[in-house]
């Protein structure tokens, strides 16, 4: 078994007494409380942009290229992800994070102030490149800086940071851009992360800076580094073809495909796409469950409220409970005791997630109410907090110290690129049976199209199955990675 150690600093802390002490003890409260926070803004902004991105669209001129504020920003951080794996694994995470850290920071001020959208975009690019190198040098310091013991404990804290955000953004945000503007829901957060890095940066310098022992001065591998910009190229193409159903889209979903393909072989661990036991199916297991999760909440709200009728704030409440139950989901797997039955509860988790999505087009009939589906998302939602933070918590205990870094990236590439190819097969087979036509005939009280949701959520249901199976091979046989 190969097992990733603490650094010197947390092993030295346990022995001179801090063995019984959790995240919040005197020895990691600082830091727990400093990572939290920057991963507790980053959630925020994360919720709380989409509210406020149609307005900013509409005044910058910019309506054409509105999805591009999101591709924007995932293509971008695709490549800081892989950025940041080889900067912490050859120089320590400190640098990555607080890097990450500033590029976020002025994203955000660059898309705040912006008088075009094109500059709009750049900002998101930007933030895009720091969002992706902070999710990895965050995974690093957890990796270096907490005992195994601990590990669960503050992946779930993780999680807990973005439940709030998840039902106070998307109303905070409405509230800031109609009194005081859009551009202030981007200008706000750069203030506020100034204090979680002053509480942060002295605990990670003390516990986790520095290069891994014999990465020390090592060369950053250019190979890496030219495949993370093929997937973050190809992927970009591919959103963009799958936005454009038109036959002359095919060059650049080709185009992007041959970029792609290589490049995620290249990038994720041996067997990932076969499911090799082990490491592999960690990574595997984590885009399945994201993927699959993010394609089908996306459609949630858009099905309630052309097909149901529900205003986009009652929508929206149908997934705020979703939230919690997440973060308790979190917590559970977290304890002790549950240890070694956490390969099982991540397949309990991920039959929970199918079934949710399965259940959620049911309203589509009407005699089925429409509280269904914030019922079903609550159990979907728990599902995910039991597979999420056990899949973070497994891929550091499979990672070898000088090879943490890449594998976090690793993790984190299979988690974006299979929102991307899930949201755009998605979105491409809903354009086609009519999708694109739902919101003119729901505000002319007219037409239903109820094929064009159901051929989402049900392929995205049965993907989620295939991650149940995969669940179960998240242990090496022998003279594997147990």
């Amino acid at each position: 078994m190969t097992i990733l150690e603490p650094r010197d600093a947390a092993v030295a802390d346990e022995a001179a007494g801090g063995a019984g002490e959790g995240v919040l003890g005197r020895s990691y409260r600082a830091l727990s409380v400093g990572i939290v926070s920057v991963v507790l803004l980053i959630a925020f902004e994360a919720t709380a942009v989409g509210t406020a991105m149609p307005v900013a669209a509409r005044e910058l001129d910019g309506v054409a290229l509105y999805a591009f504020a999101f591709s924007g920003y995932f293509t971008t951080s695709l490549f800081g992800m892989v950025l940041a794996g080889q900067w912490a694994d050859r120089r320590g995470p400190l640098g990555a994070l607080t890097t990450g850290i500033g590029c976020f920071a002025g994203g955000l001020v660059l898309a705040g102030t912006a008088v075009s959208m094109w500059l709009f975009l750049l900002g998101r690019a930007v933030q895009g490149l720091g969002g992706g190198l902070v999710i990895v040098a965050l995974y690093v310091v957890v990796g270096r800086a907490y005992p195994e013991r601990l590990r669960a404990a503050i992946m779930a804290a993780f999680a807990a940071g973005w439940v709030v955000p998840s039902v106070v953004g998307p109303l905070a945000a409405g509230a800031v851009t109609e009194h005081l503007g859009w551009r202030w829901v981007f200008l706000g957060i750069p203030v506020l992360v100034v204090f979680p890095l002053a509480l942060a940066l002295p605990q990670i310098r003390r516990r986790a800076s520095g290069a891994v022992d014999g990465a020390s001065g090592a060369a950053f591998d250019r190979r890496r580094i030219r495949l993370a910009l093929g997937v973050s190229l190809g992927a970009g193409l591919l959103q963009y073809a799958a936005q454009d159903l038109r036959w002359i889209s095919l060059i650049p979903g080709v185009a992007g495909v041959v970029l792609l393909v290589p490049a995620v072989l290249g990038l994720l661990p041996r067997g990932t796409y076969r499911a090799a036991r082990g490491l592999p199916s960690v990574v595997l297991l984590r885009g399945i469950a994201a993927g699959s999760f993010i394609a089908a909440e996306s459609f949630i709200p858009l099905m309630l409220v052309t097909e149901r009728g529900l205003s986009p704030t009652l929508a929206g409440f149908s997934l705020a409970a979703g939230g919690g139950m997440w973060a308790l989901a979190s917590w559970v797997q977290s304890r002790p005791r549950l240890e070694p039955y956490r390969e099982r509860l991540m397949t309990l988790g991920m039959l929970l997630v199918a079934a949710a999505i399965a259940v959620v087009p049911s309203v589509l009939i009407d005699s089925v109410p429409a509280w269904t589906v914030a019922v079903a998302w609550g159990f979907g939602c728990f599902g995910m907090g039991l597979v999420i933070s056990s899949t973070s918590v497994l891929l550091l205990r499979l990672s070898a110290p000088e090879e943490a870094g890449a594998n976090s990236a690793a993790l984190q590439i299979s988690d974006g690129l299979s929102n991307v190819l899930l949201l755009a097969a998605g979105g491409a087979a809903f354009a086609a049976l009519g999708g694109g036509a739902v919101t003119h005939a729901a505000a002319e009280g007219s037409g239903s199209h109820p094929a064009a949701f159901a051929a989402v959520f049900l392929p995205v249901a049965g993907v989620a199955l295939v991650g149940a199976w995969v669940s179960t091979r998240l242990r090496a046989t022998a003279n594997g990675v147990c």
